[in-house]
C-alpha cells in the first residue's frame, strides 16, 4: 500500500472525507488519442490538489486524465503488460524495490525532466539515462503506541535490534513481504542492515547469519503478519484512529515516518502532539517515480506533465494529499507536516541493482522462514 493509500484509509478511520484523485477527465478526450488530452496511469493511490492540476491545464493546454491502476507493484505489472499499447503517456508511481522490473521490461522512454538539477543527485537513480524521473519520497518505519508504553513504562524501541528483545514480545505486527509495499520495504531494511547471511557486500551490514536469522529472531519473539497495510495499520494497531475502532492489540506496526501527521490532521478535536511516535532506527527510503511511457500516444503532453510533477507548485502540494517528502530542493513543507512528521536522518537503502538481483529471491526465502 502506498503513503496516500494511508492517508486515505486513515480518513475513513476518523470518520471524514477521504483524499480523492484530484486529476480531471473530459468525456471528450478518449485518452491520449486525444492531443489536447494527456493520461497518467497510476497506483490507486494518486492525490493531487484541484486547483493544481487546473493550474497545469491552463498553462500547458492539456486535459489530464488520471487512470488509477491498483496497488504499485498490480499497476507495474499491468503496464509492463501493456506496453506495446500503452493505456497512458506518463505512468507514476513505481518506487525504487520495482523499479527494475519496469526498466528492464522496457516500460519507459528516455526523457530528461526541465528543472531536474533541483532534485537531489541521490533521488536520480537511473543516471544519465533518465528513463525515470524521482517525484517524491518516504521512510517506511514501526510506528508505536505512545499511550500502550507510556501506561507500562515501557520505553519505545528505536531500531531493528530492539524489536528482538523479550519486552517487546508479541507486540509487533507487519505486513507480507510477499503482498505489500511496506512490508517488502520493511524485510530490505532488515537486509540492508544486516546482509544476506554474512554474504553481503554492504560496509553496512553486519556479519553473521543475516536477515534471515534476525527474522528468526523476530519470528521467535511472536511477530505478527498480515496481508496489508490496512489491516495491520487500522485493525491490528492500538495507537490508529481505525485501529483503537477495532481494539487493535498490537502497539507496533510497520508503517511510514509520515503516519504521526495524518492522526493528527484527521482529528477532530486536533490533538496537541501525536498519539503515534516513530521508531526512526527502523527506517527504509522508498523513492517513487514517473517516466514517460515507451509507445505513448501524446509523448509531448506526457513531457509537460512530467515537468509538472517536479516543478515547486506541485512538489509543495505533495505532503498534504499524499504525505510524502519533495524531492526537488527548493520545495517547502508545510508547517503541518514538519511539526508532526519526524525528521529520518538515517534512513536504510539499497541500490536498485541490488534490489532486482535479489528481491524475488529473498520474498521466497522470507516467505518459507516466517509464514510457514
Amino acid at each position: 500500500m502506498s503513503i496516500t493509500k494511508k492517508a486515505t484509509v486513515l480518513a475513513v478511520g476518523l470518520g471524514l472525507v477521504t483524499l480523492s484523485a484530484c486529476g480531471s477527465s473530459s468525456d471528450d478526450g478518449q485518452g491520449s488519442g486525444d492531443s489536447k488530452t494527456v493520461t497518467l496511469v497510476s497506483h490507486d493511490s494518486w492525490a493531487a490538489s484541484k486547483d493544481v492540476i487546473a493550474a497545469f491545464e491552463k498553462s500547458s493546454g492539456y486535459k489530464v486524465k488520471v487512470l488509477e491502476d491498483g496497488d504499485a507493484g498490480q499497476a507495474v505489472n499491468k503496464a509492463v503488460l501493456t506496453k506495446d499499447n500503452p493505456q497512458g503517456d506518463v505512468f507514476f508511481g513505481v518506487d525504487n524495490t520495482l523499479l527494475s522490473r519496469a526498466l528492464d521490461n522496457g516500460l519507459f522512454q528516455p526523457y530528461e525532466a526541465k528543472g531536474l538539477d533541483r532534485i537531489d543527485a541521490r533521488y536520480r537513480v537511473d543516471g544519465d539515462e533518465h528513463r525515470v524521473t524521482p517525484v517524491d519520497y518516504g521512510d517506511i518505519c514501526v510506528n508505536y503506541d505512545k499511550a500502550y508504553f507510556s501506561e507500562h513504562k515501557l520505553t519505545p524501541p528505536d531500531s531493528f535490534d530492539d524489536l528482538t528483545e523479550p519486552e517487546y514480545k508479541n507486540l509487533l505486527v507487519t505486513e507480507n513481504a510477499a503482498t505489500s509495499s511496506p512490508g517488502l520495504g520493511f524485510l530490505l531494511g532488515t537486509a540492508a542492515k544486516y546482509g544476506d547471511g554474512g554474504t553481503s557486500r554492504s560496509s553496512e551490514a553486519e556479519s553473521g547469519g543475516g536477515w534471515q536469522d534476525y527474522w528468526k529472531k523476530l519470528k521467535d519473539n511472536g511477530v505478527k503478519v498480515v496481508d496489508g497495510w490496512e489491516q495491520a495499520y487500522n485493525e491490528e494497531f492500538s495507537g490508529s484512529a481505525g485501529g483503537k475502532k477495532a481494539k487493535g492489540d498490537r502497539p507496533l506496526v510497520v508503517s511510514y515516518a509520515s503516519s504521526p501527521p495524518v492522526e493528527v490532521i484527521y482529528a477532530d478535536p486536533k490533538p496537541d502532539t501525536a498519539p503515534t511516535g516513530v521508531a526512526t532506527g527502523t527506517c527504509f527510503r522508498q523513492i517513487e517515480f514517473a517516466g514517460l511511457l515507451s509507445n505513448a500516444a501524446n509523448p509531448e503532453g506526457g513531457k509537460a506533465l512530467i515537468d509538472f510533477l517536479i516543478s515547486r507548485q506541485f512538489q509543495e502540494d505533495m505532503p498534504l494529499n499524499m504525505f510524502v517528502h519533495p524531492v526537488a530542493g527548493d520545495a517547502k513543507l508545510p508547517a503541518e507536516f514538519t511539526a508532526y512528521a519526524p525528521e529520518v536522518k538515517d534512513p536504510r537503502t539499497m541500490d536498485p541493482a541490488k534490489i532486482a538481483d535479489n528481491r524475488d529471491q529473498w520474498v521466497k526465502s522470507w516467505t518459507s522462514l516466517v509464514l510457514k
